[in-house]
């Protein structure tokens, strides 16, 4: 069994270069209050935290694991970039025990979330704001989504 957190980055400043985008003011303090949500509930515990390559979606996982005081690795892997095709992840995490942090973009991770809970991507059974929080865990081809947070809840 598996529990998988699915986070989308907070809010970044607009570039030409958009795999470069850091985090803007607004979009760390978006980290800090999910950090402070999170910390109060336990219920953000990962192993790891797989992150995309993008500057925003690295940014958002240091912040968020430095916020709960995480030992959990931070990985860069390969196939979570906005318009990637989920099914890669999906088989990997089929596969995947214990508790795996993903922080990712759209439209991505809600492609992600429905495959894993309908069996297809399209159209979204989710759709994850910025720096939004959404808790599945599964095995196989059976996933129960267990919690769902937008920033609007814990600012």
């Amino acid at each position: 069994m598996l529990r998988l957190h699915l986070v989308r980055h907070a809010h970044a400043v607009d570039l030409a270069d958009d795999a470069a985008r850091p985090l803007s003011a607004r979009g760390r303090e978006q980290v800090r209050q999910l950090g402070k949500f999170l910390r109060r509930t336990e219920a953000f515990q990962p192993e790891q935290i797989w992150h995309s390559p993008l500057v925003r979606a690295r940014e958002t996982a240091t912040l968020l694991a430095r916020s709960l005081r995480l030992d959990a690795p931070l990985v860069l892997t390969p196939g979570l970039a906005p318009e990637d095709d989920p099914r890669p992840v999906a088989r990997r995490l089929r596969a995947a025990a214990g508790c795996i942090a993903i922080v990712g973009h759209e439209p991505h991770l809600s492609a992600l979330a429905s495959l894993l809970l309908r069996g297809r991507a399209a159209p979204p059974a989710v759709v994850m704001r910025k720096c939004a929080a959404l808790t599945l865990e599964g095995a196989g081809r059976h996933w129960l989504v267990r919690w769902h947070v937008s920033p609007e809840l814990f600012a």
